[in-house]
């Protein structure tokens, strides 16, 4: 899995963003069914010219979906819009539906995965009681969680709980949904000559989480991918860490606590 991102989260349109960010270097795109876009995600892979095995794709199930049988048929689903033969990560795409729903979308997931239509299958929004569910139930372990992080959303119980069980990090809303003003991430932008969005995406990146980025400007798009040329210290990832708010510093849904 490619450790950068592109979402698409809110991008009725998203074949042109998405072929400029395979351009720019991207080969990972991250879609979900209630997006609305898997088709125009699908068409930009075509146009690209790449071949399948090398773009990371990636869809969700949102809870109102949640159930063996509607996974099961939301798979087909989404491999039908995407135009490919498996994806390469499925999620589900938050906790809400409940335990029982939860796991028969689980283990519904798993069979795909089995089948061949699934690479990998992931979770979204799960707190550490809906990640030990999935352990009590006798299930693999996901490949992922997909949650909010970001300085001042930093959820450091799950955090540690996925580095204990060799769960990767997900983080969306890297970039604060574009509130980067406050002065410790403008002053690092400053010393760097980069921007606050760059600045954060480097202190995701080298926490070990894989940063999902969404924009549909292309030089912004461009800029995003462009991190690779500088590092953070020490010291300015610890200033950064500082910020944390706990669950209060979250702009999104973030529904971690679900029961």
């Amino acid at each position: 899995m490619p450790l950068l991102g592109f979402g698409v989260y809110q991008n009725y349109n998203a074949t042109p963003s998405v072929l400029e960010a395979f351009k720019a270097g991207y080969r990972h795109v991250d879609s979900a069914q209630v997006y609305r876009n898997e088709a125009d995600v699908g068409a930009a892979f075509r146009a690209s010219g790449l071949k399948r095995e090398d773009v990371f794709l990636t869809s969700k199930c949102v809870s109102k979906t949640h159930g063996y049988d509607s996974t099961l048929k939301g798979v087909d689903e989404s491999l039908k819009n995407f135009g490919v033969d498996y994806l390469d990560l499925f999620l589900i795409h938050d906790p809400f539906s409940g335990t029982e729903r939860r796991l028969a979308t689980y283990k519904a997931l798993q069979e795909c995965k089995q089948a061949g239509k699934l690479r990998t299958v992931g979770v979204s929004n799960y707190g550490v009681k809906h990640l030990e569910e999935i352990k009590a139930a006798g299930f693999d372990m996901p490949a992922v969680n997909q949650i909010e992080l970001q300085p001042f959303c930093q959820q450091k119980d799950i955090v540690a709980y996925c580095k204990e069980n060799a769960i990767v990090v997900q983080a969306y809303c890297p970039l604060i949904r574009g509130k980067m003003d406050d002065p410790v991430i403008t002053n690092i932008a400053s010393k760097y000559n980069r921007d606050p969005a760059q600045i954060l995406l480097r202190w995701s990146l080298q926490k070990g989480y894989v940063p999902l980025p969404k924009s549909a400007t292309p030089e912004r798009i461009r800029s995003n991918a462009d991190l690779y040329d500088f590092e953070l210290t020490a010291e300015e990832i610890s200033t950064l860490d500082s910020l944390d708010r706990g669950k209060d510093g979250a702009i999104s849904w973030n529904p971690v606590d679900a029961p």
